[in-house]
């Protein structure tokens, strides 16, 4: 199992003659090897632009990936005769690409995601300036966990559904806290990815509430908890429509960390208005609206509850300077 790490491949400094063979480099290192690429031509306002940033969820790899537009191929397929050795998870961002292999031709879209196997010849086309994030696999390994091996490649995960949605939110929050995670989170973390991912790629299932995918479910409710503060519309069914589990299922992960639901939106809601009242100058009442706070009084209530001091205080006192 690979130790946590990043590496960043960047096309920032690089002459511009030698861009095409640079970025030939980075996919090749990072996705897949012997590819031939061809850069866009110069639009004249700036040349090719490229990034990669690739993570390490031990023997898993997180790449997100971002460029102008190009095309490249494989011709080759030295691994023929053994099969793909990986498995990619392609969820594109941003931008348009279109790639195929075999007689499957796959045009992605923001917020598409489809599953390929790697080793096989494959050709891709980027459209326009895109973003993607790929999920590298082992085969062997989604071998094991599913319990069968695999089957052919170019499946493409419904967006919409809740697993699939799942799997996404998850890797958004992976993303931003695998370097912080101790070598046992980190293993949980890599077995919790492919228990989601058999999830998306198994519609119409509920997600699954084992012990290794309940700290990953409950991490994507964080966050897109988080994304709904604003909307003042937060319920523990809005949260189990979004992540296709029961209301009963949201009601006990959040017990398992001895919170209620409503305690925990309330807290998030009080620190986001703490924040803007320790770096802003809107007056109290609009604060306590935008977080959700109907009656100034509850707010003020509930603020001295959590923090010690009313809204008013804590803005006046260097508490607000030092916490910011």
């Amino acid at each position: 199992m690979n130790q946590v790490r990043s590496e960043v491949h960047d096309l920032r400094g690089v002459p511009t003659g030698e861009r095409s063979e640079r970025w030939q480099t980075m996919l090749s290192t990072t996705h897949l090897e012997d590819l031939c690429v061809a850069i866009a031509p110069d639009e004249k306002s700036r040349p090719f632009q490229a990034r990669i940033e690739r993570r390490w969820i031990d023997d898993l790899a997180l790449v997100d990936t971002e460029c102008d537009p190009c095309s490249g191929k494989r011709r080759r397929d030295p691994l023929a005769d053994s099969g793909p050795d990986h498995v990619a998870v392609v969820i594109t961002r941003r931008g348009r690409e279109s790639f195929a292999q075999g007689d499957h031709t796959q045009d992605m879209a923001p917020g598409d995601a489809v599953v390929w196997e790697l080793g096989r010849p494959v050709r891709f086309v980027v459209w326009e300036p895109m973003a993607k994030r790929t999920l590298l696999i082992p085969r062997r390994t989604l071998d094991e966990v599913s319990g069968k091996r695999w089957a052919a490649g170019g499946i493409v995960l419904d967006g919409a559904a809740p697993a699939t949605s799942l799997l996404t939110g998850y890797l958004d929050v992976l993303s931003h806290t695998l370097d912080q995670l101790t070598p046992a989170g980190v293993s949980a973390a890599r077995n919790a990815t492919l228990e989601l991912l058999i999830g998306a790629l198994r519609p119409g299932e509920r997600a699954s509430n084992s012990g290794a995918v309940s700290p990953a479910l409950r991490a994507t409710m964080n966050a897109w908890i988080e994304r709904h503060l604003v909307s003042g519309d937060i319920t523990p069914a809005r949260i189990a429509a979004a992540h296709g589990v029961s209301v009963r299922s949201v009601y006990r992960l959040f017990e398992e960390s001895d919170q209620t639901v409503s305690a925990y939106i309330r807290l998030r809601r009080l620190a986001r208005a703490r924040a803007d009242l320790a770096s802003g100058t809107d007056p109290v009442s609009a604060i306590a609206e935008r977080w959700g706070f109907s009656d100034p009084s509850h707010f003020a209530r509930a603020f001295r509850l959590e923090y010690g001091r009313s809204p008013r205080d804590f803005r006046a006192s260097g508490s607000a300077q030092a916490s910011a």
